[in-house]
């Protein structure tokens, strides 16, 4: 949705070595693309660039496989997924397959092309089974979603409940949650009914109690906040930016234990482009420069005194 100036490995790894700390988990999450064109996973194609590099030293990857086939390929896809098990299943951490797949409605996102509800389902299938076969025991693999309230695709839990059945279920480790408040449509101001923490709870409920059972998805499977973030801009300053991050991620924090939340990632680190006032340009909690803003320290005490637990 956006490019910027190129990466600069030192500096990532200098910026996300100060936000992981002492914190008992840290994950830095990365993408590879499937496309009728690129049809073979290669690191140098990943965003970022040569995802590898980020890992080791206790912290995990969390790599994100995008299914953009414009035929609808899902059987090139599902070996995209083998492959990418066997060649890099025992380096990551965990493993999601299709990106947003009940987002229907913007043109470069996985469920806008042709048959992404069977691909996303035969695609975690065969991510499990070739886990296991290659011996990689501790690889989670699971999918992320939208909420129902943000799609018009209304029939995708039980559709994919009808196409996966037990096998699907049982091949699921996580399911991720992509929650953008504030960012799309306009929310109450805080303390009034329908501000950022009633969104927060009411997206991580109808969640947990509404969509997954829909799938056929038991409580037992855990709920990773998978994307989350708030750009700055114009009318949106940093000093905005850093009171909504810290009120979504407390507020992850407090239900976690209501909806059996595991993990909480941020969209994302650095911005695309902090001249351009275009809202997916400034999504970072660092200039494009990498000099922090005021969310990058927030975030930083939040990792330290929320993630050791």
């Amino acid at each position: 949705m956006a490019s910027g100036k190129p990466d600069d490995p030192a500096c990532i790894r200098e910026m996300v070595g100060r936000l992981e700390g002492d914190a008992k988990s840290f994950a830095v999450r990365c993408y590879l693309h499937y496309t009728d064109s690129s049809p073979d996973p290669k690191a140098d194609s990943s965003q970022p660039k040569d995802f590898l590099q980020y890992g080791g030293d206790g912290r995990e990857l969390d790599l994100v496989l995008s299914y953009m086939s414009e035929s609808g390929n899902v059987a090139g896809w599902v070996e995209f997924v083998r492959t990418v098990v066997r060649r890099y299943g025992s380096e990551i951490a965990s493993l999601q397959v299709t990106e947003e797949p009940n987002l229907t409605h913007v043109p470069i996102i996985d469920g806008s092309f042709p048959n992404v509800r069977e691909a996303l389902v035969r695609g975690v299938v065969a991510a499990k089974e070739e886990a296991r076969r290659c011996g990689f025991d501790t690889l989670q693999i699971g999918f992320s979603a939208v909420p129902f309230f943000e799609t018009d695709a209304h029939d995708f839990w039980t559709d994919i409940g009808a196409l996966g059945g037990d096998t699907f279920v049982k091949s699921l480790d996580y399911v991720g949650l992509d929650i953008y408040p504030d960012v799309f449509f306009p929310l109450a101001p805080s303390g009034l009914p329908g501000d950022i923490r009633h969104f927060v709870e009411f997206a991580l409920r109808s969640f947990c109690e509404t969509s997954l059972p829909s799938a056929g998805i038991p409580a037992t499977v855990p709920i990773h906040v998978a994307e989350n973030g708030w750009p700055t801009g114009p009318d949106r300053s940093y000093e905005q930016q850093a009171e909504v991050l810290e009120t979504i991620i407390r507020t992850v924090y407090e239900y976690r234990g209501n909806y059996n939340v595991t993990r909480y990632e941020l969209f994302d680190l650095r911005d695309a482009d902090s001249s351009n006032p275009d809202l997916f340009r400034q999504f970072g909690i660092l200039r494009d420069d990498y000099s922090p803003k005021p969310a990058f320290e927030v975030y930083r005490m939040l990792i330290d005194e929320l993630g050791r637990h």
